[in-house]
């Protein structure tokens, strides 16, 4: 599939995770691929994946991209992304707002009072505060070819109807990620930018491997990850959106990827079409 062939789309925090997938979905489908976050340099053996290291995953499937190093909780290396990517392709058309730095502390279920304040640090400045100031930099530069341009805004979350997710600063912070794609659609409609949540499932990311002790091989082999679904599975969700002309008919509403790969009939690295995440 090159249906996004001449796009230029940046994914934050692709290093690993659903920004990962994404990033290897959107190049697939064609487009140029931007990837950022703290973690470059070529990963060594036994290390977490890298910025480098996923390009080059990029490049051997056939695709293309650049990486920038970048701290998205420092608002002046956010802005020098922006100002590169507007120096080198002179556009933008897909921004995924994934870089979240909310899973630094292990997220229990205790009431909040008896959790760590440092989870409104973790998941708001590095999470919530980080995708608004990719907004703030970026929708300019999406904004310069004028109303009709079919350009779309991602942010990653979690929404399950607004259920409860068990845990006072997650449920908030993701929250709140789904209302400023609200808010922002609404501000950038007449430039016929699309910004839509998208909420994954339970995903086999890098940390959920590792505590399971396995890897993306042999997960099948562990009997508590059978409900997962691989990253790729919200990349190609994020590449069906993009390549959607009509698209901005969902701007501002909330999508789970199970439901999307219904709509575009596209399933998961093993075949399945992995249902939407419900919380019982």
């Amino acid at each position: 599939m090159t249906n996004l062939q001449g796009k230029v789309a940046l994914v934050t925090g692709g290093s690993r995770g659903a920004g990962r997938g994404i990033a290897l979905e959107l190049a697939k489908a064609g487009a140029y691929v931007y990837i950022t976050g703290r973690n470059a340099g070529m990963p060594q053996e036994g290390q977490a994946r890298t910025l480098e290291g996923v390009l080059a995953e990029i490049r051997r499937s056939g695709g293309d991209g650049a990486v920038i190093r970048c701290d998205h909780t420092n608002d002046s290396e956010t802005e020098a992304v922006i100002r590169q990517i507007s120096a080198e392709q002179g556009r933008l058309d897909i921004l995924v707002n994934n870089v979240w730095g909310g899973n630094t502390l292990p997220i229990g279920n205790e009431p909040f009072w008896e959790q760590p304040v440092q989870h409104w640090d973790h998941m708001f400045t590095a999470g919530v505060r980080a995708q608004l100031m990719t907004n703030y930099y970026a929708v300019p530069l999406m904004r310069r070819e004028g109303a009709g341009a079919g350009k779309l805004i991602i942010h990653t979350t979690f929404w399950d109807e607004y259920k409860y997710t068990g845990n006072f600063y997650y449920d908030l912070s993701k929250n709140a990620l789904v209302r400023m794609a609200y808010g922002l659609s609404l501000e950038v409609a007449a430039d016929g930018i699309a910004v839509i949540p998208v909420s994954p499932g339970w995903m086999r990311t890098e940390l959920v491997l590792d505590s399971f002790g396995t890897d993306e091989e042999h997960w099948q082999e562990e009997e508590g990850l059978q409900t997962t679904e691989s990253t790729a599975y919200i990349g190609r969700a994020v590449a069906a959106l993009a390549a959607d002309p009509e698209v901005i008919s969902m701007t501002g509403t909330p999508q789970k990827v199970g439901d999307l790969a219904r709509k575009y009939g596209f399933t998961d690295t093993d075949g399945r079409q992995v249902p939407a995440y419900r919380i019982s």
